[in-house]
């Protein structure tokens, strides 16, 4: 059956989207290690301007006292909105955040990183919307495929919403994380949708069910390994501010339990991922499309460890930590296409019989 023009372009913006989607996350990831988070004290200007300033002279008069009076404002708000809904602690936390008062220093390169970081968000946010508008060439086949696009832009929307938070509340610990993890399932819905696509009118695949659970098994895990990751990162920037950016040999260490918890994940994805890739070789055709999915997992995971290995022993080398948190989100994103691909095949006749 013939695909039609609108709905091929469909696909494409769709990769397409994806793609800046992992773009986007190794921006954040290049935000974070670089310390940039701040370089935009508000939002969704730059220090009230379009295009940010390149040098202290174009400041805004006063700008510390403005942007610190303006963020306890909104994080008074934020902390309102926590109150309803019951996370009266959080609230707490949020209102008596000292670290909230005290204003960043202008630095250039960190305002232009963070400024960088948002137009990719920006330009993201447009394809999503195109995604949106062009998925109604599914509509008298899947209403869900658009209802999943039009999703996706509303959580787009709260997610740069949430940006703001983060920016506001100092790059609050569990903010951080929650906004990964949004940034995940977004991922995941855009990773749902192009398959959706493809895959349109195929029966469903006979693929065992041990294998369905090994790679459910193995997504879980991949997930709990990033919020693993995540926390030790935030553990790691509380000894930075403790050591007040020195003794960088002796962050690691100093991180606690929360780290070998994590590297003790790292492992069993390893492991969990050597069994899938053995179900994976038996169940299908040397060339299928699972195979390659799998191949592509594997490496992921190999230089995430590389990554691992890098930050633990060469003191968080920046690049390590942007690389180490976007191989991580391909790991997600790649097994979550596997699974997708184990109940309808983007390719046909792949199983082996």
């Amino acid at each position: 059956m013939r695909t039609s023009a609108s709905k091929i372009r469909f696909q494409k913006i769709n990769l397409i989207t994806i793609v800046l989607l992992f773009v986007l996350i190794l921006a954040g990831g290049i935000v974070r290690s670089t310390g940039s988070g701040m370089g935009c004290p508000d939002w969704p200007k730059c220090f009230g301007q379009y295009i940010p300033p390149t040098n202290v002279a174009q400041l805004p008069k006063d700008y510390k006292k403005k942007y610190i009076a303006e963020n306890i404002a909104k994080n008074n708000n934020f902390a309102k909105t926590l109150d309803v809904f019951g996370f009266s602690d959080l609230a707490r936390r949020i209102r008596e955040d000292k670290s909230i008062l005290v204003p960043e220093e202008f630095n250039a390169a960190q305002t232009w990183t963070e400024y960088i970081n948002r137009l990719l968000g920006e330009i993201t946010g447009l394809f999503f919307l195109l995604t949106a508008i062009f998925s109604f060439a599914y509509r008298r086949e899947s209403k869900l495929l658009p209802f999943l696009c039009i999703l996706n832009v509303v959580l787009v929307g709260f997610q740069a919403w949430l940006g703001s938070i983060v920016v506001s509340t100092n790059l609050v610990s569990w903010i951080v994380t929650v906004h990964m993890m949004l940034a995940l399932g977004i991922l995941a819905i855009s990773i749902c949708t192009y398959h959706l696509a493809k895959v349109y009118g195929r029966h469903k695949l006979n693929v065992s069910p041990i294998t369905h659970v090994i790679t459910l098994f193995a997504l879980i895990i991949s997930i709990l390994q990033i919020v693993f990751g995540t926390e030790v990162r935030e553990k790691i920037d509380a000894v930075s501010n403790h050591l007040q950016g020195g003794y960088r040999e002796d962050w690691v260490n100093d991180a606690g339990s929360i780290y070998f918890q994590h590297r003790d994940i790292a492992i069993l994805v390893l492991l969990i991922n050597v069994v899938l890739y053995a179900l994976i070789r038996n169940g299908f055709k040397k060339h299928a499309v699972q195979h390659q999915v799998m191949s592509f997992t594997f490496l992921m995971i190999m230089l995430q460890i590389v990554t691992g290995i890098l930050l633990k022993y060469w003191n968080l080398p920046p690049a390590a930590q942007a690389a180490h948190i976007v191989l991580a989100s391909l790991v997600f994103g790649a097994q979550f296409y596997l699974m997708l691909n184990l109940y309808r095949s983007v390719r046909i006749g792949e199983v082996r019989r």
